[in-house]
């Protein structure tokens, strides 16, 4: 997997660290780590993440408006909780904790994926 350019929208300080870390040893770089949705907003238009680790549960705002606001990047929410994909958008890519380094890499992986074409055959037609 090439190096990216990740933004981390997470309110707790520590884990967002350790993340950020995590993402260092794996070889990609943090532009930024923002713990609300305006700074996550904001960051996202300044800086142009290749992709976007938000947390499931935001406490100071809306993780899927924060989403929904920037331009189309690849994402992936982390929840510790009962987060689901129907409650987030169709498709979306969610990264239960506890998670391992291979988890987050595979979650980053689906993330970037092109989305799946429905072929006239698979719709129906």
């Amino acid at each position: 997997m090439a190096n990216l350019r990740i933004m981390i929208v997470e309110d707790d300080r520590l884990f967002a660290a350790i993340l950020g870390e995590l993402l260092g040893d794996m070889g990609h770089e943090v532009c930024a780590t923002e713990a609300t949705e305006a700074g996550a907003v904001a960051s996202a238009a300044r800086l142009r993440p290749d992709l976007i680790l938000v947390d499931g549960q935001l406490g100071e705002g809306d993780c899927v408006a924060a989403i929904a606001r920037t331009r189309a990047v690849p994402h992936v929410f982390i929840s510790g909780g009962a987060l689901t994909a129907e409650a987030l958008a169709p498709g979306a890519v969610i990264l239960r904790k506890p998670f391992t380094d291979l988890m987050l890499e595979q979650a980053i992986a689906r993330a970037l994926a092109p989305p799946i074409q429905q072929t006239s055959q698979q719709r129906g037609a």
